[in-house]
């Protein structure tokens, strides 16, 4: 595993070429790949690193958002606008992405946690859009840090009572008293705020749409992915506590999913209500990870990679209406079958992914977590129905509103797209549905 935190390091620090940095992430992403594990045991071990399955996808997901980020963000290439800073600090991050996802150890993983939000912030405030990036910026961090700092504390409890903090040999909880279902909800509140859970979203609204196009593509498509990771990781070892209190979890999450797809429904901001979509599909894969039987756990990470594809290539879509129309609102961004029309296809794809049609990987996870979600209570029916129906309607109403209708008569002329816009898009749908195509397998790897 040192072999790729090290590339990733010296990308960073050897990142002086834009197309350099693009080809260093397909050579990492063909190497990892090359190392598929069709075990569930950790491997790929060196010095305090491995990866078993779930890393191993997780980390192919970072090095594939990453390169994909790079392709988007040619704008800051062509305006000149610091664009040796800018790869430097997105081969940052994901050498963070990537050391996050493979450490077995767990302070070793919360201090990678923390660092990735560095690159982040440093994304937002320098090349965002307008002055009120500042405000998201600071909301991301000090929801973030002021989260997980008890998570630290938790940890050095766990090593004193366990003496260990590696994955895999870290005393596991069994006390039931009250004081121990405080450190249960302790430890996973770091995680529920980066996921986000529903009372602990806003700040990701707000960093979204104040993001460029790269700060917001590999928010959906990694950085949300990293509190469900912990998750999986930290409620194990509460596996006693975690069974008696998950119906918190499951309640909330079921009950702001279907707040949160209604406040979809009258979002004008395009990048917002893609954000706020993103808070409803964490809410189910939350859902499936406290639940904790076979089908939630393999349905979350299922659906962890579909909605980071598929989120990351809207954002990326909504990017290019923002370059035409200096316009992410829906009242102006609409008629776009009018003068993009070879884009509606791509629109049409993405958006039927984003609500979970055939043949996505998020029907794949979905279906999973909501036989798993059933399974645990017959109750669940109400919400998971709700939830679903909102899911096809805010994601329909997006489709609608900005295809058809009479478009933005200040529209002079506008590219209908570019060669390296439709080879962006083609590398979102292709794994997301070529992933599905062979599920069977998927199945036996997850």
């Amino acid at each position: 595993m040192l072999k790729f935190i090290l590339g990733s390091l010296f990308l960073t620090l050897g990142s002086g070429s834009w197309f350099g940095a693009q080809l260093g992430m397909i050579i990492l992403f063909f190497m990892l790949f090359i190392f598929c594990k069709h075990d569930f045991y950790m491997g790929m071990l060196s010095y305090g690193f491995g990866a078993d399955w779930l890393s191993y996808v997780l980390i192919l997901l970072s090095f594939w958002i990453m390169l994909l980020v790079l392709m988007s963000s040619q704008a800051i290439l062509d305006k000149n606008n610091f664009h040796t800073i800018f790869v430097m600090t997105c081969c940052l991050l994901n050498f963070f992405l990537v050391m996050t996802f493979a450490s077995t150890d767990l302070l070793l993983f919360y201090i990678s946690f923390e660092a990735s939000l560095i690159p982040t912030l440093i994304l937002i405030l320098g090349w965002g859009y307008q002055p009120e990036r500042i405000g998201a910026g600071i909301y991301m961090l000090f929801y973030t840090l002021t989260a997980s700092l008890p998570y630290e504390y938790s940890l050095m409890i766990l090593y004193e009572v366990g003496g260990s903090l590696t994955i895999g040999l870290t005393h596991e909880v069994v006390n039931n008293s009250f004081i121990y279902k405080v450190w249960y909800i302790v430890s996973v509140y770091a995680f529920m705020v980066k996921l986000p859970m529903l009372m602990f979203h806003l700040w990701l609204p707000k960093a979204h749409v104040e993001a460029p196009v790269a700060g917001s593509m590999i928010l959906a498509g990694v950085l949300l992915k990293l509190g469900g990771y912990g998750l999986l990781r930290v409620v194990p070892l509460f596996s006693e506590v975690n069974s008696q209190l998950c119906w918190i979890w499951v309640s909330i999450s079921l009950v702001g999913g279907v707040l949160v797809s209604l406040m979809c429904l009258r979002q004008v901001d395009i990048k917002a209500l893609i954000a706020y979509s993103s808070v409803a599909h964490m809410g189910m894969v939350l859902c499936g990870v406290t639940i904790f039987n076979w089908w939630g756990v393999n349905g979350a990470v299922v659906v962890m990679v579909g909605h980071g594809l598929c989120s990351s290539g809207l954002f990326f879509m909504i990017n290019m209406v923002y370059e035409r129309l200096s316009s992410r609102s829906l009242l102006i961004s609409k008629g776009l079958l009018n003068i993009m029309p070879t884009m509606a296809m791509w629109w049409f794809l993405l958006c039927a992914g984003n609500m979970a049609a055939p043949p996505t990987l998020n029907l794949l996870g979905e279906v999973q977590l909501i036989i798993s979600i059933m399974n645990w209570s017959k109750l669940t029916l109400v919400g998971i129905g709700l939830l679903s129906f909102f899911s096809a309607a805010y994601t329909l109403y997006l489709l609608s509103i900005s295809q058809h209708g009479k478009y933005y008569n200040g529209v002079f002329s506008c590219c209908s797209g570019k060669v390296r816009e439709y080879l962006i898009l083609m590398l979102h749908w292709l794994p997301l549905n070529l992933l599905f195509m062979i599920g069977s397998m998927m199945l036996i790897v997850f």
